[in-house]
């Protein structure tokens, strides 16, 4: 189980650095729990991109519902550096959940833009929403919508941030990328995010540590609201000292 776990570590590390620096800030047994969430969705997430055949990564993303269904049928488990820690850290509602990520996921595979507005919202709903609602979820007492709110304020912030490098990819990132509909983009995660916090009293201390990895979602979406030709520039973002003192921060108050 150690070295699951460490194998977990260095995924995040390596591949999503900041919520990584938000699982080391977390307490010791929140981290056992959310770093093996968190390396399944780096797996899931880099899987479409490690390939130019759309069969490969459609077979390389079934690979992963397999694993969950495994975890959902509550026998037998794949041996495996993620997959073995992951069953034990979560449920079958909580794969479900993981599933329906991978679902959303495929879009990754192929060059074709977001059908309309909802499709967009969908696909950040059920990844980053999804992803926050098992994270926090596994850890404690937490109501989905709380988590998905966040999840989706942070979704988004993420997904602004990145836009250039995807349109560098050849996908189409946005439906609408004017200026205003950037703004609008914007504050309606900035809502979300107000909505969850008007509902602190709900979410479980520790299961508030998941919401540590959101830390720098209201600052990276109020610059997209208010200055929205920075998305398009690449711009978007706070510096390291103001990330690690804004992360401190948030440790030490478990305020969110």
């Amino acid at each position: 189980m150690e070295e699951d776990l460490q194998a977990c570590a260095g995924i995040v590390q390596k591949g999503d650095p900041d919520r990584f620096a938000a699982t080391m800030a977390a307490k010791s047994a929140a981290r056992d729990v959310l770093l093996p969430v968190y390396a399944f969705n780096v797996e899931v997430a880099r899987a479409p991109w490690v390939t130019q055949e759309s069969m490969i990564a459609e077979m390389r993303l079934q690979w992963w519902r397999d694993a969950l269904a495994e975890i959902k049928a509550g026998g037998i488990v794949r041996r495996h550096e993620v997959v073995t820690p992951l069953a034990l850290m979560i449920d079958a509602g909580a794969a479900e959940v993981l599933d329906q990520l991978i679902e959303a996921r495929r879009w990754d595979i192929y060059k074709d833009p977001f059908e309309d507005q909802a499709h967009l919202a969908h696909y950040l709903e059920a990844t980053a929403g999804g992803l926050m609602q098992v994270a926090a979820q596994t850890l404690g007492d937490c109501p989905a919508d709380i988590a998905r709110d966040v999840g989706y304020a942070l979704g988004v912030a993420n997904w602004l941030t990145a836009i250039p490098a995807l349109q560098e990819a050849k996908r189409v990132p946005l439906v609408d990328g004017r200026p205003e509909a950037v703004v609008a983009l914007a504050e309606g995660a900035l809502l979300r995010l107000r909505r969850a916090r008007a509902r602190r009293g709900e979410v479980s201390r520790v299961s508030a540590q998941a919401f540590l990895s959101a830390w720098q979602a209201e600052a990276v979406l109020r610059q997209a609201s208010k200055e929205p030709l920075r998305v398009a520039e690449g711009l978007l973002g706070m510096s390291e000292f103001s990330k690690r003192a804004g992360l401190m921060l948030r440790a030490i108050s478990g305020r969110w």
